[in-house]
């Protein structure tokens, strides 16, 4: 059987040897008929699995397990790899999806400031049911694939064609020297958007190991360290692997590349490297590449003075470096940590919870300034790399809980009522809500340094600021108490018109179709 036809397209190809698709699956038209990605996540499964995606879900479903809840509950997951996409010098990204997806997602993207513009293949039902949207996508990527102002094409099927079975595997691996690389990222098979960063990140990862093991590459536009390097796996601050890497020094090894990465050479010396910190741990695809490759991997990360003691002892067991010469480097390190952690202390009761991955790390890093951090939930799965800070959190009576959901970290802020609560929007406005000084996860934590004794400091300030202003949300509740709550809900000219008797009147048919209900059963 042909790669096509496993893809669930019936396929033939012309007198010159070009592909031709001429019928899509019946899974294409099944979509098509159930309206699109309107269709429901069951319906929109099935239908990728008959048209031959099994393969794909299946892996997604091992890389990325699901949570207690059955869809994502961070925002739409393929703006992780749009922004991965985005961030990288000399490649163009294409979306295939619903027309209004691509619309939110190129939006978003633009907001968290991307700086160029997003291609788009669009399409209807005659062009979803025949199979030309495949061959338009092919086209599209052939219009764009030029070597002297690209490296690689980034094609990417949202949830309908994914389900349809479009089959971006069959696209050329090159044209004209430009990469074209091609993923599946449907709402229904990959849980967050930050899982996303590394079904790209792992795709880009496994195009660069096939090309250093097929011959020479060109070095990276920064050339080759002359020490051995260790990758850092996943997003950070700017200044977090300058700090790793000064902490990496006495070791005589270097902090390598970044993944993801902001250009394509980078990919192969991040292969090139001794050993990979996986600082957010559940960048699963990308570890089975580095893996592939013989890396070894260390979970955690130089946060807080134990952390970044026992980060260093087991980089420097990777490198199988002595004993003495990793002693030195912690006795050099720590002190200056346990210092600024002194100096900027924290106290008071915080509940965390977000969607980027580095939750754990932020919590371990609250709990030695001082803070008393009952609950941690993350929207990410628990991993072997994540095991280490589990433990040590709830060594110190944390609860952790991975693929929390919303509903998780509400019950937790409500139920501990915190003087503090970082989390997600909606995390954050339930909390205001409750008169709970609250802050954003991702613009306000994750957007300062955590490794080091850069990090050890770097939470304080914002953080007792916002616990300091208890007092002014205890008055903004005050005064608000009671608007935009219940009969008040709304926009009114005048004051509303309460008609309590309605409600009753109302309540006691349901009670009564209630008491009816229970009598069938009864029969």
């Amino acid at each position: 059987m042909s790669e096509a036809n496993r893809q669930g397209f019936d396929v033939s190809y012309d007198a010159s040897g070009t592909l031709q698709v001429i019928e899509a699956s019946e899974a294409s038209k099944a979509v098509a008929a159930e309206g699109g990605c309107s269709a429901g996540v069951d319906t929109l499964q099935a239908a990728a699995r008959a048209a031959g995606k099994s393969e794909i879900l299946d892996q997604y479903a091992k890389d990325y397990p699901q949570g207690p809840h059955e869809k994502p509950q961070s925002m739409c997951p393929a703006f992780g790899s749009l922004r991965v996409g985005l961030r990288m010098k000399r490649t163009s990204t294409i979306l295939s999806g619903s027309a209004c997806c691509v619309y939110g997602l190129t939006f978003v993207s633009h907001f968290y400031g991307a700086r160029r513009s997003v291609g788009y293949v669009p399409f209807n039902s005659e062009t979803l049911v025949t199979g030309k949207l495949f061959e338009d996508i092919r086209e599209a990527v052939h219009d764009i694939a030029d070597p002297e102002k690209l490296d690689a094409i980034i094609v990417t099927n949202l949830c309908v064609p994914t389900a349809s079975g479009v089959p971006l595997r069959l696209l050329p691996e090159q044209i004209n020297g430009v990469r074209v690389v091609g993923i599946d990222v449907p709402g229904f098979g990959i849980p967050t958007h930050a899982e996303a960063k590394d079904v790209l990140s792992g795709a880009m990862l496994n195009y660069a190991r096939k090309e250093i093991a097929a011959g020479p590459v060109p070095m990276p536009a920064m050339g080759k360290s002359d020490r051995p390097t260790v990758s850092l796996l996943g997003e950070m601050f700017p200044a977090d692997p300058m700090v790793i890497g000064q902490m990496l020094a006495p070791l005589g090894l270097a902090a390598g590349t970044v993944v993801p990465c902001r250009e394509w050479r980078e990919l192969y010396s991040a292969l090139d490297c001794g050993a990979v910190a996986a600082i957010h741990p559940f960048y699963t695809a990308s570890i089975r590449e580095f893996e592939a490759a013989g890396r070894p991997i260390i979970g955690s990360a130089p946060v807080g003075s134990e952390g970044t003691a026992a980060w260093l002892a087991a980089i420097g067991e990777a490198f199988a470096l002595p004993a003495d010469v990793i002693a030195a480097a912690q006795n050099q390190f720590v002190p200056q940590i346990r210092q600024a952690l002194k100096q900027a202390p924290i106290k008071g009761t915080i509940t965390l919870s977000g969607y980027e991955g580095s939750e754990l790390l932020v919590a371990r890093l609250l709990i030695e300034s001082g803070a008393d951090v009952p609950y941690v939930g993350t929207a990410c799965p628990k991993t072997p790399w994540s095991a280490q800070d589990a433990e040590w959190l709830e060594s110190h009576g944390v609860k952790v809980k991975f693929r929390a959901s919303l509903e998780d970290d509400c019950a937790a802020m409500e139920a501990i009522h915190p003087d503090l609560a970082i989390g997600t929007t909606p995390v954050v406005q339930k909390g205001k809500e409750l008169g709970i000084p609250s802050l954003y996860f991702t613009n306000l934590i994750s957007a300062r340094p955590l490794m080091g004794a850069a990090g050890a400091g770097s939470l304080a300030q914002v953080i007792n600021a916002a616990m300091g202003n208890k007092a002014r949300m205890d008055h903004m509740r005050s005064f608000f108490e009671g608007v935009g709550r219940g009969d008040t809900g709304g926009i009114w000219a005048g004051k509303p018109n309460l008609q309590p008797n309605f409600r009753a009147v109302n309540l006691k048919k349901l009670e009564k179709k209630a008491r009816a209900a229970k009598a069938a059963e009864m029969i």
